[in-house]
């Protein structure tokens, strides 16, 4: 009996057949062992900072980008805030994230080490737009409070579209919402924005224009940092609101626009009053209108009554007038007697009085006479007279003073002291 040997074949060679977390392993050591430490230069992108403190952000540049997270403990010791498009260099470890199997860096620090290029770019536009006045103050309008028709401009696809017309209609369901589709980021959503804003221009459809989109970082934005937009913006003929990304997140179009709002949800609240409010607005108007017109009844019933009452009653008219007059002459008498009594006041106060005041005039007359003959004494000519004196007159009583006024043989009359001498002229005799 002849055995045959069965000869066993050996398995053919191939590579190992590894289990994900042991491969993801693996490459975490390799990683471990060939790079950490790694310091990395390049662009924050994607910035966030979660509640428990952790940030999480990816580091670009022109080839390519890695996640990184970086703890809370780490993230205090920054002396500055982070944010999309600044240049920074990061000192950590590289590893594999393990739930989903992706490259991770956790950063240990961060310090900075220039703007970056697009937030450059950024910061050029805004500032040579600013220059020109694109973002004045005094050119932006007010949003109507009453308007026709809301546009939005924005992609049909994006969950920004979803929260604007979700909150208009919640607020303000009567009024119509007209949407200018457009691509919100890529390489063509700037041109597709501008002709959005183009049709809504010409159109002049809508009073007020919404232009939102969700959050992102600094490059998923980056279609609303378009100078082309910019202009379009400030050149609309109707009011126009920004609603881009978060309340972080700024973009030229921000700047440019007459309102900004810092999500898109609220974009479309600020141009949308609630339904409810003007409701309670005219029930208010219609309550107090109600009751203007209820007083305003029950007055001119009240009339009505008095009149009725005096039509039904003629008596009571003539009693009211008669009762009037007999007020009017009460108040005669009583006016009369009140004036008697205060003239027969008046003359007995006059009567006490008078004769005071005639004795106090008399003794000042008399004072005044005693002053003025003690004044008059030194002057009486009688006693010149006693001095040797005397007075010269002729015969028809004229004084004579001087000796040229007289003639030879002319008769005067002297008066001395203590009576008249007749004399006659012999020669007057000049001095």
């Amino acid at each position: 009996m002849y055995e045959t040997a069965v000869a066993q074949e050996s398995p053919p060679a191939g590579p190992r057949v590894w289990p994900v977390g042991s491969l993801l392993r693996a490459i975490a050591d390799s990683l471990e062992a060939r790079f950490n430490p790694v310091a990395v230069k390049g662009e924050i992108s994607g910035f966030a900072r979660a509640a428990s403190g952790h940030c999480y952000f990816s580091l670009k540049d022109e080839q390519g980008q890695v996640r990184c997270a970086m703890f809370r403990r780490a993230a205090g010791l920054l002396d500055f805030v982070p944010r999309d498009g600044l240049l920074v260099e990061v000192r950590g470890r590289l590893g594999v994230y393990e739930p989903r199997g992706e490259l991770q860096m956790v950063a240990e620090s961060m310090r900075q080490a220039g703007q970056g290029n697009l937030f450059e770019q950024f910061l050029l536009l805004k500032g040579r737009l600013d220059a020109e006045g694109l973002f004045d103050a005094g050119r932006k309008r007010g949003l109507p409070l009453f308007p026709r028709a809301i546009g939005v401009v924005t992609s049909l696809g994006a969950a920004a579209l979803h929260d604007v017309v979700t909150a208009l209609q919640r607020r303000t369901p009567h009024i119509p919402v007209l949407i200018y589709p457009a691509s919100v980021q890529g390489a063509q959503a700037p041109g597709e924005l501008c002709h959005a804003l183009r049709q809504a221009n010409q159109r002049a459809e809508v009073d007020v224009l919404l232009l939102v989109r969700g959050g992102g970082a600094l490059e998923d934005l980056w279609a609303f940092n378009d100078e082309q937009l910019a202009r379009l913006i400030v050149a609309a003929p109707m009011p126009v609101v920004s609603g881009v990304g978060h309340e972080t997140d700024f973009t030229i179009a921000d700047f440019c626009a007459d309102l900004r709002a810092p999500t898109p949800t609220a974009a479309a609240e600020m141009c949308a009053q609630p339904q409810s409010a003007w409701q309670g607005i005219l029930a208010l108007a219609r309550d107090r209108m109600q009751d203007g017109v209820q007083r305003q009844l029950q007055a001119h019933q009240q009339r009505l009554d008095r009149a009725a009452s005096s039509v039904s009653r003629p008596s009571h008219p003539v009693t009211r007038q008669r009762a009037r007059l007999a007020a009017q002459a009460q108040r005669l008498r009583y006016a009369l007697r009140s004036g008697v009594q205060q003239q027969k006041t008046t003359l007995h106060s006059f009567s006490l009085a008078l004769p005071r005041a005639l004795a106090a005039a008399l003794q000042r007359h008399e004072r005044q006479l005693e002053r003025a003959q003690l004044r008059l004494a030194p002057l009486d000519p009688h006693l010149v007279l006693q001095r040797g004196y005397a007075w010269l007159a002729d015969l028809q009583g004229r004084a004579v003073t001087r000796a040229s006024s007289t003639e030879p043989g002319q008769a005067l009359r002297a008066t001395l002291a203590d009576g008249e001498v007749d004399l006659t002229v012999s020669a007057p005799r000049l001095i």
